[in-house]
């Protein structure tokens, strides 16, 4: 979809809309009641969609009668909504933080399904995982000499090895195979007190194969690992799945013909996020576990070997579960194209400080529609003093021209946008995350705890 605008022709990049959002922007006066309780900028978050989401996986995994649990990746997003979800579903939880892991605890989520990744971490982390009975992912040796330590006192720990993917040799994460096999060797003697339950690892990127290639060659270690006593039962993939915002045909337009004048002051990116890829969410999972080594299926041989799979999405169970709404200050005409200047700022839309741009088109919501309006160009700057606090250098087309008052949506935030890198700069408050749940014909809404 082209607009001919005053500069050039501007491609438009709309989102793919869930149903609930549609149906809260069709109830306009919702989201103004919202804004004038709260009084700045906010979050919108629909904890029905995650709980699709985390049924989707699960029913992918019982589909092809492999074990295994979806661990969501909490750093996603840090709303309290889905643990309860995740609790009732029996899903569990992917953490790396002691407050992460309490938060997760303190909402129904059971120590035995709380994982515990990332780099070094703390010795109260560890000792409140080993308390807990949580799975803990080892990075290094001098890291799984601490938790031998600490299951000491604290009681016995299972643990999962981090390998350094074969493709990633410079990653920080992992060990080598050098250090894996030592790390083995020492788990064999550490016995009962840690207890080696099997292997993760964690890719970049959004693809298929090598996710299901590294699977393969882990489930074969495992069977080799098991030949010398240790009963492995655990094989995590991560996560990684690739989420979809935007269709083939806008976002191919967009890739083939992109230029610099399309955004604010010739502002250039080295890369976006693939906004339009497939397979998706449940749909990938699928493709791994159907991917085939010798003759049989990646769950084939799970199955065989009694291995249980572990995935840790955080994205994936997000997308579509969110939104953001920034109140529009005032609007000025900067050349041929217009500068509409929010209440909040761009740390609330996470991409523009990885040195990259949220691409799915903002959506104006007008407080009076204006019947004779004509379409306008814009870029959308924060309410901060700094030059580079811009929320969107693309210049996007709306239908007519935002005034204070109006209110800009930007959609499907919910993974990885409206939190990760939010701070109270100028002293602004941040927003708050309002939680949106259906009763009979119309929507509620609370404040997330």
């Amino acid at each position: 979809m082209v607009l001919n605008a005053s500069l050039v022709d501007l491609p438009a990049l709309p989102a793919l809309e869930p149903d609930w959002q549609r149906r809260v922007r069709a109830d306009r006066q919702l989201l103004f009641d919202i804004h004038h309780a709260v009084g700045g900028p906010f979050h919108v978050v629909y904890p029905e969609q995650f709980a699709d989401n985390l049924r989707s996986f699960q029913k992918t995994l019982a589909g092809h009668r492999v074990r295994g649990q979806v661990y969501y990746g909490k750093k996603a997003n840090k709303a309290g909504c889905w643990l309860p979800i995740i609790a009732d579903l029996d899903g569990a939880v992917d953490v790396a933080s002691e407050p992460e892991l309490v938060h997760a605890l303190a909402n129904g989520i059971r120590g035995r399904d709380i994982g515990v990744t990332g780099a070094a971490k703390t010795d109260g982390l560890l000792r409140l995982a080993a308390r807990h009975d949580c799975v803990v992912a080892i990075d290094a040796l001098d890291e799984l000499d601490r938790v031998a330590a600490i299951a000491r006192n604290a009681g016995s720990v299972r643990i999962l090895l981090r390998t350094l993917p074969p493709n990633a040799p410079h990653s920080r994460f992992g060990l080598s195979a050098t250090d894996l096999d030592t790390a083995i060797a020492l788990c064999a003697r550490l016995r009962p007190r840690v207890e080696l339950i099997g292997f993760s690892f964690h890719l970049d990127g959004y693809a298929v194969a090598p996710r299901a290639e590294l699977a393969f060659d882990l489930i074969r270690l495992c069977a080799r690992v098991k030949a010398q006593g240790l009963p492995l039962t655990t094989l995590s993939i991560g996560g990684g799945f690739a989420c979809r915002y935007l269709g083939d045909d806008d976002w191919n337009a967009f890739v083939t013909h992109q230029r610099d004048d399309w955004f604010h002051a010739g502002k250039r990116f080295e890369k976006f996020y693939p906004y339009a890829q497939a397979p998706t969410g449940a749909d990938m999972l699928e493709a791994i576990l159907t991917t085939a080594f010798e003759g049989h299926t990646l769950a084939n041989h799970l199955r065989d070997n009694d291995i249980q799979l572990f995935i840790e999405p955080g994205r994936a169970l997000l997308i579509d579960a969110g939104c953001t709404v920034f109140p529009v200050l005032g609007y000025k005409q900067n050349a041929d194209y217009g500068i509409t200047a929010v209440h909040g700022l761009s740390m609330s839309v996470s991409e523009q400080w990885k040195g990259s741009e949220f691409l799915p088109d903002p959506i104006l919501v007008p407080r009076n529609l204006d019947p004779a309006a004509e379409p306008i160009a814009t870029c959308v700057g924060g309410a901060s003093c700094m030059e580079y606090d811009v929320l969107t250098w693309r210049k996007v087309p709306l239908p007519q021209r935002p005034g204070h008052g109006d209110l800009l949506l930007y959609p499907n935030t919910a993974g990885y946008q409206m939190d990760k890198n939010e701070s109270e700069f100028h002293q602004l408050p941040l927003p708050p995350k309002v939680v949106i749940t259906p009763q009979e014909d119309r929507f509620q809404w609370r404040l997330d705890k």
